[in-house]
Parts: structure tokens; C-alpha cells; sequence
């Protein structure tokens, strides 16, 4: 039989694993209800551009796994870049249009608006207060069957995977400088954007303008820039002269930084 210290030893590290396992527990991503509609086509080439204004989602790195939110998910734009993982919803859904024990992950690139014209239980699927994901058709038929039309599903917030560093396109003209933000790992959307030119020492805020697009007002042209970017989850990174003296609207400039 084992000593009574060897028992007391024995008794706190299973009190110990026991707390870890219901921390483990109280922090496991939450399963949330939704539906789930599709849209672009096989190819999804219908899905490029949108709300966020990624423009080419292809050559932006999004590819086909991609989505509109509905009105109370999109939150103005503030939800551009992030990612979801969905599923369909065996208990709610009909089993002859649901594919059981798959998940697919999407980035949320658009929005899908509202239509007042319909009931939001018959045709205004993305009426507020209704989450509601219009996928990508390819990300769609992941987890459900296509004659199914819209199927209940789950769904998750997750961090977001992306492949090299955060990337900036710059857009506008003379004192309105509009920058697109995308490739954002980790929460995958900015909720804070400052920028710094080579003439000055202090950090001047952004706007956001629309979807994934921040503005700035000053006179910014051809000067070397640098950007500080909060994410929503409360990160900061600074890409230091990111953008070098001489640059012209409409070109791209990929970082080596990610969140």
C-alpha cells in the first residue's frame, strides 16, 4: 500500500490534471447554428470581388473557400478576413442533402444582404438578426448536397491559416489613399490601422472606408510608408517602410510579417 504521502502526492496531481482538463474544456471553441446557402458557381467565379474588396480572390490567396455573411455577421465590414469552420448540422438538417462528419473552412470575403421582400424563413436568409453564410458553391458541396438548395449548419470561429506575410494594395489618389489589407493569418480581421510616412515621426489612424479598405486623408503620395496593424484580438504588428518611396496607385506590397 502506498504511504500517505505518496497518497496525498497522487491525490493533488489528479485534483491538478482534473483542473486542466475543465479549462481545456471551458475554453473549446463553441458550436453556434446557422444556415448555409451557395452562390458563384462550380468554378466560383461569380464570388470574385465583393463587399470586402479583395478583389481577384484567386490571386488574393482565398481561392474557393470563401463566403458572404449575412448582415449581423459581417458587422460593417469588421468581420472581412475572418475564418469559419462549418459543418452541417446533422440533427436539423435533412440527411438526404447533409454530408455527415465533414468540415469545411471559409474566409469570410462578402456580404450577403438583406432582402425585406421575403420572410427570412423563405427566401431572406440573410435578413438581421438571421446568421446565414452564402458559401462558395466548391466550399458549399463540402457539406452538402447540392439539389438540397440550403442546409442547416455549425459553425465555429477559428484562426486563420495563410501562406507568406500580410499584404497591402493601395488604391485612391492625392490625399485619399485607400488601403486594402488581406492575407491576414491568425483572427484574420483589422480592427486598428495607423501609417507613418517618411517625413513624419508620429502615427496618423486610418479609417475604415469599406469591408477590408482603410483611408487616410493626407498627402501620402510617394512617400515611404510604414503601417501598424491591431487585429481583433487585440495584436499589434508594424511593417516598417513597407512601402517604398516612389510607389504608384494600385500596386501591392507583400510583407514578411504575420500575425
Amino acid at each position: 500500500m502506498a504511504s500517505a504521502p505518496a497518497r496525498a502526492i497522487a491525490a493533488v496531481a489528479l485534483m491538478l490534471a482534473c483542473s486542466v482538463y475543465a479549462m481545456a474544456a471551458d475554453n473549446a471553441p463553441i458550436w453556434l447554428r446557422a444556415h448555409a446557402t451557395f452562390y458563384g458557381g462550380a468554378d466560383a467565379s461569380d464570388t470574385m470581388g465583393g463587399a470586402c474588396g479583395y478583389g481577384n480572390l484567386y490571386s488574393a490567396g482565398y481561392g474557393t473557400r470563401t463566403a458572404a455573411l449575412s448582415q449581423v455577421l459581417f458587422n460593417d465590414g469588421a468581420a472581412c478576413g475572418q475564418c469559419y469552420k462549418i459543418a452541417c448540422d446533422r440533427k436539423l438538417a435533412d440527411p438526404m442533402f447533409c454530408k455527415p462528419g465533414v468540415t469545411v473552412t471559409i474566409t469570410a470575403t462578402n456580404l450577403c444582404p438583406p432582402n425585406y421582400a421575403l420572410p427570412s424563413d423563405n427566401g431572406g436568409w440573410c435578413n438581421p438578426p438571421r446568421p446565414h453564410f452564402d458559401m462558395a458553391q466548391p466550399a458549399w458541396e463540402k457539406i452538402g448536397v447540392y439539389k438540397g438548395g440550403i442546409i442547416p449548419v455549425m459553425y465555429q470561429r477559428v484562426p486563420c491559416v495563410k501562406k507568406g506575410g500580410v499584404r497591402f494594395k493601395i488604391a485612391g489618389h492625392d490625399y485619399f489613399n485607400l488601403v486594402n489589407v488581406f492575407n491576414v493569418g491568425a483572427a484574420g480581421s483589422i480592427k486598428v490601422m495607423d501609417v507613418k510616412s517618411s517625413d513624419s515621426d508620429a502615427w496618423a489612424p486610418m479609417a475604415r472606408n469599406w469591408g477590408a479598405n482603410w483611408q487616410s486623408l493626407d498627402n501620402l503620395t510617394g512617400k515611404m510608408l510604414s503601417f501598424r496593424l491591431t487585429n481583433t484580438d487585440g495584436q499589434t504588428l508594424v511593417f516598417n517602410n513597407i512601402v517604398p518611396a516612389g510607389w504608384t496607385f494600385g500596386q501591392t506590397f507583400a510583407s514578411k510579417l504575420q500575425f
